[in-house]
């Protein structure tokens, strides 16, 4: 397999290795050169090298304007990492192109989509938190972390990640996959979705396969997790046994819903970056003497 454990599929800090440390704000900035990971809507800016796309470095490209201040927010290969958001149809410099998260081809290379997906995160996270959703004062940054409060209410608010089940049904030699209709034609994936008031993530998971596809399940069995920055997620992955019920998916989500075997594969499958793919291939596709 690409990925021999979860924790070390992209978006999950582990992939950047010891040479990576996660800074908290008010840490001040000397405005060395450094790395830039530039949002421009769902895309990443990124420059060609060689055979490959990189994060551009220095300082910030001529030619870009920030929507806002650019937040300092780590330091990778002993280099500060800046994070900046540009309008969605701002004009690039030729040396650089945007390369989106979710393109096809997966040409970004694991440390650059990991980089790109914390810098999504708190990017997001200050855009949603500058007004305290209790009272709609302005709210400040919080000391050494990326919290903030309400100097009016005084209620303290911190970084929103939303925690979602993704889960396999395994019916013997068969699996459940089902298929949004914005997704990409003939593509299909596992059922997922947000955890409910009052849930463990194992309900969570028993809740979802019932309300996307209509049938139970049991022998819920938590494999790993991935961050899944688009906004905010974290993605707990679940391996569960087929008990019955009939297939009968959600029209207002789902388009269809079907077992399928190593013998019969939908057309297409999740990208490899995706914890959906590596529970696919692990526990669908690989030894299932090993699961």
């Amino acid at each position: 397999m690409r990925y021999p454990d979860t924790v070390n599929l992209p978006f999950n800090a582990a992939v950047l290795g010891d040479c990576f440390e996660m800074l908290h704000p008010g840490i001040p900035d000397d405005g060395a050169p450094g790395i830039w990971t530039i949002l421009r809507g769902g895309s990443l800016v990124v420059a060609a090298q060689a055979d490959r796309l990189v994060l551009p470095r220095g300082t910030l490209p001529d030619g870009l304007v920030a929507e806002s201040e650019p937040v300092l927010i780590a330091r990778w290969q002993g280099l500060p990492v800046r994070a900046v958001r540009i309008g969605s149809r701002a004009e690039l410099p030729s040396h650089l192109a945007a390369e989106p998260f979710n393109a096809g081809d997966e040409r970004l290379d694991d440390a650059t989509l990991t980089l790109g997906g914390i810098a999504q995160q708190v990017l997001h996270w200050d855009l949603s938190s500058v007004r305290c959703p209790r009272c709609g004062g302005a709210t400040e940054r919080l000391a050494g972390g990326w919290g903030k409060h309400c100097p009016s209410c005084r209620t303290e608010h911190f970084p929103h990640i939303h925690p979602c089940a993704i889960i396999l049904v395994r019916r013997g030699d068969e699996f459940l996959l089902v298929r949004k209709p914005e997704w990409a034609p003939g593509r299909y994936s596992l059922v997922a979705g947000f955890l409910d008031f009052g849930e463990s993530l194992e309900e969570c998971a028993r809740r979802e396969v019932r309300e996307e596809a209509g049938v139970e399940i049991t022998d819920i069995r938590y494999v790993g997790s991935q961050c899944w920055p688009f906004p905010s997620q974290l993605m707990a992955g679940f391996v569960a046994e087929y008990t019955g019920g009939e297939i009968r998916v959600d029209p207002d989500e789902i388009e269809d819903g079907r077992w399928f075997s190593v013998d019969r594969m939908p057309g297409s499958l999740p990208h490899h970056r995706s914890i959906a793919r590596w529970i696919i291939e692990r526990f669908a596709l690989g030894d299932r003497e090993k699961s």
